[in-house]
């Protein structure tokens, strides 16, 4: 059977419909109504000859052949916008506020603003380094125009990849050995201090909180000294400190599902449409 050209509009609502998790979500996302969604969907279906999606009562699931064409999707939707953009004069001007936690900062967001300031010397970049919790109600309030987040519901911005939640302690101090288990964590409602806790209680293991700090680096100068031991991103462990495990009696964690999550207010803005598609694009082929 001869599988029919696929369309660029077509691939695009696919895309959005899995990024947003329904197709009423990714309606704003493409500027079509959700019934135009729905219909490009069924033109890709019927152009590959094959479902592509579970339609349930809650949520959309990807069938296998979804599955395996999205990521063909995403890779032809990247190359598509950078040819756009090769075609296009450099002509962005304006302002992006970007938030970011201390976790990615460095070895997530510093590529990107690399490729970007070299090709467009015009727009400012006002950045801002605070945790998740603190970054999404900012972004929904119009204060950012887009930040790189840890997810804290299923529909928060676009996915960009996952990354794992380490344990970590210092070597000459043997902390994971006490009982109870002394933890530093971050502020209260932070995804990674939640799952900390409820791990620990899911074992069963003895703890108590002897240090809190909203930033990363309090968090390495606790486990440093030797105060508690602690949950990281895996990304923003120091070499210097030891990733624990099973063998030290604690358990794995789900990772983080980190997105790009932009403001409404942001949409129509060149200069942010452009950092948006340079993250997404950048950190999913990182990733």
């Amino acid at each position: 059977m001869r599988v029919q050209d696929l369309q660029i509009d077509w691939l695009k609502c696919f895309v959005a419909v899995i990024d947003a998790g329904s197709l009423s979500a990714a309606a704003p996302e493409v500027n079509r109504s959700q019934s135009a969604v729905s219909m490009q969907l069924q033109k890709l279906e019927r152009a590959v000859g094959k479902p592509l999606l579970l339609r349930g009562p809650r949520r959309l699931e990807l069938t296998p052949d979804g599955q395996a064409l999205l990521g063909y999707a995403r890779r032809l939707l990247d190359l598509h916008s950078e040819a756009q953009a090769a075609m296009r004069p450099d002509t962005l001007e304006g302002r992006v506020r970007l938030g970011v936690p201390d976790d990615y900062a460095a070895r997530y967001l510093t590529p990107v603003l690399k490729r970007f300031a070299a090709r467009h010397t015009a727009v400012q970049i006002d950045l801002a380094c605070e945790q998740s919790t603190a970054l999404i109600p900012r972004v929904q309030r119009g204060e950012l125009d887009l930040a790189l987040v840890s997810r804290d519901h299923a529909q928060r911005g676009t996915l960009l990849f996952h990354e794992p939640l380490v344990w970590v302690g210092s070597p000459p101090f043997d902390v994971w050995r006490r009982d109870p288990l002394p933890i530093a964590v971050y502020e209260d409602g932070s995804l990674a201090r939640r799952h900390a806790l409820t791990t620990l209680s899911l074992q069963g293991r003895r703890h108590r909180v002897v240090y809190h700090s909203s930033s990363l680096a309090g968090q390495i100068a606790a486990v440093e000294s030797g105060l508690a031991v602690a949950v990281l991103t895996q990304c923003s462990a120091p070499p210097q400190l030891q990733v624990l495990g099973a063998e030290h009696g604690l358990g794995p964690m789900a990772p983080m599902a980190v997105a790009a999550y932009r403001s409404r207010a942001s949409r129509g803005s060149a200069a942010v449409d452009g950092f948006h598609r340079l993250l997404v694009q950048t950190l999913r082929q990182a990733a």
